[in-house]
């Protein structure tokens, strides 16, 4: 009972750990940038903490309604908001965010990462902590977790094998048993006499 429960969490810790590698590895394989999402400027279509996969690209194959990622003119953050606007003359493009009110200002082709293609829900909270030191600390946690489930049968199961054996008998208790027959076996010589 208790192997068959182990086996069913270690599995399914490991099925959930190699779902979220999955889901942020593979598309980085194809070559999409992930890029977590840290405000609600693209509510309700890309709510905080998703991650967008962006699929790198030259500024002037967008349209309006694409939805980019560009790198702020300053080069601290990227964002990730719908093209409202395209001058191809003077390279630029205008973004806002669907939650936005007003629109951003000009972003230049150059600052273009390329086009948001798709986003996953909540693996953007992953995505972040993972890079923390407490996050390291879960994502191994998880994984002592997924070792310790399945060695916790073998060591029980040898327990209970163990609790099964007859006792044994150290190579003193033989040496009492002796002497009290001895002394047994005198006892009896004297009550014959």
């Amino acid at each position: 009972m208790v192997k068959k429960l182990c086996n069913i969490l270690s599995t399914v810790v490991l099925i959930f750990l190699l779902g979220i590698a999955a889901a942020i590895l593979v598309p980085m394989a194809m070559g999409y940038k992930e890029m977590a999402v840290l405000s609600g400027s693209m509510e309700p279509g890309i709510p905080v903490g998703s991650v967008v996969y962006v699929k790198p690209m030259d500024a002037s194959q967008l349209a309006e309604g694409d939805v980019c990622t560009y790198l702020l003119a300053d080069g601290s953050n990227y964002v990730t908001h719908r093209v409202v606007s395209i001058d191809t003359t003077r390279k630029t493009l205008i973004t806002q965010g669907d939650a936005n009110t007003e629109p951003d200002g000009e972003v230049a082709f150059g600052q273009v990462l390329g086009k948001a293609r798709f986003h996953l829900p909540l693996l953007g909270y992953i995505s972040i902590h993972a890079r923390t030191s407490r996050g390291i600390l879960a994502i191994c946690g998880a994984l002592v977790v997924v070792i310790l489930l399945n060695f916790v049968p073998m060591i029980l199961e040898a327990d209970e094998e163990e609790k099964k054996k007859p006792p044994r008998f150290s190579a003193k208790q033989p040496e009492k048993e002796t002497e009290k027959k001895t002394e047994k076996k005198v006892w009896r010589k004297s009550e014959h006499s």
